[in-house]
């Protein structure tokens, strides 16, 4: 019990913060949205995690039924992380690209330049 106060007690920390956040207009709504749901999700995970066992249990796992949350985070976050490296690479080659216009023009310039 004293592990689900700590943990409820770190969400609702985090749920002000993104109130905060979003009162300065440093996140755009929709990632509002996004973890506003994800941490409420959380908090009503917490709060039913012996049912979550039992759950668990009766599927035929093992395993508690937070460890059974927890494998799922680790994979919604390798999903996150392989989207986040996709988005990156696509910016380092559209930064390419326009660096390299770039440096296209500046040289015909300079070549007009020296004519």
């Amino acid at each position: 019990m004293f592990q689900q106060i700590i943990a409820l007690i770190i969400i609702i920390f985090f749920i002000s913060k993104l109130f905060w956040q979003k009162k300065k207009q440093q996140i755009k709504r929709n990632e509002f949205s996004f973890w506003i749901i994800f941490w409420a999700l959380s908090g009503i995970a917490v709060l039913f995690l012996k049912k979550i066992d039992q759950l668990v249990s009766n599927l035929g796992f093992s395993s508690s039924g937070i460890d059974i949350l927890f494998y799922i985070a680790v994979i919604i976050l390798f999903y996150f992380i392989l989207k986040l490296r996709l988005k990156f690479e696509k910016m380092n080659k559209n930064i390419t690209k326009i660096v390299r216009e770039i440096a296209l023009k500046n040289a015909k310039i300079k070549m007009q330049n020296d004519n």
